[in-house]
């Protein structure tokens, strides 16, 4: 197979999660194919969908109950027992800590991540199962949310691609 038929031109992304850590792969994901020239799309489902709910995506977490690779950034690998992400408080303590290294690093809040794909050509979906499920319509979704689309729908829009699940 020669080298040009190797070459990834499209991507989809599924966002499924709807933490910090969940939702960002999808947005940086999508962003760096952008940038590289590659078609790319993101299917968000489930609790992913909060990512572009317009009253929530400004609101997303970092999960930390049961996660065993939390990490405190500056502690060079030092982990934190799992038990520590029960303490109330932490999931916004740790998230707090994130968005501030992440503004260090220039990463953009996830409202503006999204409005810089869709500028960049990314296209945006909801899946329709998840937003039937939590009775939702499409004046809930930030507007670049392109369209409600049907897992078919989606599987159809991305043939040829490469299909990334986050």
């Amino acid at each position: 197979m020669s080298e040009a038929n190797d070459k990834i031109t499209k991507v989809s992304i599924v966002c499924s999660k709807g933490s910090l850590e969940g939702v960002y792969p999808a947005l940086i994901m999508a962003n760096g194919a952008r940038m590289e020239g590659i078609e790319a799309s993101i299917f968000f489902t489930f609790f992913g969908l909060y990512a572009i709910l317009k009253d929530y995506n400004d609101k997303i977490k970092i999960a930390t109950v049961g996660n065993p690779a939390m990490r405190v950034p500056d502690a060079k690998g030092m982990s934190l027992p799992t038990w520590m992400g029960s303490i109330p408080g932490m999931s916004a303590f740790a998230t707090k800590m994130m968005n501030k290294e992440m503004e260090q690093l220039d990463i953009p809040p996830i409202p503006e991540f999204i409005e810089m794909i869709c500028d960049a050509g990314g296209k945006i979906y909801a899946c329709k199962a998840t937003v039937d499920m939590f009775h939702l319509s499409e004046a809930d979704f930030c507007p670049q949310m392109e369209k409600v689309l049907t897992v078919g729908e989606f599987y159809e829009l991305s043939a040829g691609s490469q299909i990334i699940f986050t």
